[in-house]
């Protein structure tokens, strides 16, 4: 274990033997830090934060302190966070609110500078949150997601698979999986085919998710009719089978798309 003479760190915390700690860092009480895990210098972790392996954080990076949430009233609540993420510079990640409260991040996770992410948000794995991007509360980021440079998802939100939701935009509804989102608020201008590639989804699957766009956002049917004729095609292959699932169980309802007047649900 490594820690600089300036740093401080709790009798009460636990770091495993190879962990870094620079100068003039604090780490509080009930902090758990895996293995291979640096902590830059001027970094504060306090909280009932546990950090996984190999994990870094960079300086001035905020994590585990209070929710910023009126709710809170001192409550016993945890922050989680995977293997090899990276939490850059003045990045803030908050706890959950109420008794018990958590917020999850997942492994290989990309946090650049001054992110945020709020009480009781679950973060899959993978994702890039890009610079000043931010999550409020209770938010439910998927896998493979990129929120890009002042990004912001609403409360309550849910950002789907493989999507990206463009710089500076505004999600007030849920971004559907493997879809492109942007705006103010943010309206889905079709597949983020550079994340599919990228992240080698089959050419057929991205035929089939093409077909189901234009059926879904881009048809003129409202989207409870335009799901309903989907499912009455069946044989699905995965990721559309995914997608009908995610637009079935959105409390908020899913981003409308950028070609088409704002419809009526019924």
């Amino acid at each position: 274990m490594r820690i600089h003479s300036t740093a401080i760190v709790s009798d009460k915390a636990s770091l495993a033997a190879d962990v870094e700690v620079g100068p003039y860092s604090i780490i509080g009480d009930n902090v758990v830090i895996g293995p291979g895990t640096k902590i830059a210098g001027h970094s504060v972790i306090q909280g009932n934060t546990t950090i996984g392996a190999n994990c870094e954080v960079f300086s001035f990076a905020a994590v585990g302190n209070k929710p910023q949430d009126l709710k809170f009233k001192g409550e016993k609540s945890f922050l989680e966070i995977g293997d090899n993420n990276v939490i850059r510079e003045f990045c803030t990640l908050n706890p959950g609110t109420g008794e018990g409260g958590k917020t999850v991040i997942g492994n290989n996770n990309l946090f650049m500078a001054y992110a945020h992410v709020a009480h009781d948000c679950c973060v899959g794995n993978h994702c890039v949150i890009v610079n000043a991007a931010t999550l409020a509360g209770h938010v439910v980021v998927e896998d493979y997601v990129h929120i890009s440079g002042f990004g912001a998802a609403h409360q309550f939100v849910r950002v789907g698979k493989y999507s990206i939701l463009a710089g500076l935009s505004k999600a007030v509804q849920d971004v559907p999986p493997f879809s492109a989102c942007d705006g103010h608020p943010a309206r889905l201008y079709g597949l983020n085919m550079v994340g599919l590639k990228r992240y080698n989804i089959s050419r057929e699957s991205i035929k089939a998710l093409g077909h189901a766009f234009k059926v879904l956002f881009n048809s003129g049917l409202p989207l409870k009719k335009a799901v309903i004729r989907l499912k009455e095609e069946k044989d699905h292959c995965a990721e559309v089978a995914y997608l009908l699932d995610f637009i079935d169980n959105s409390s908020r309802g899913v981003c409308r798309s950028c070609r088409l007047p704002k419809r009526n649900e019924e």
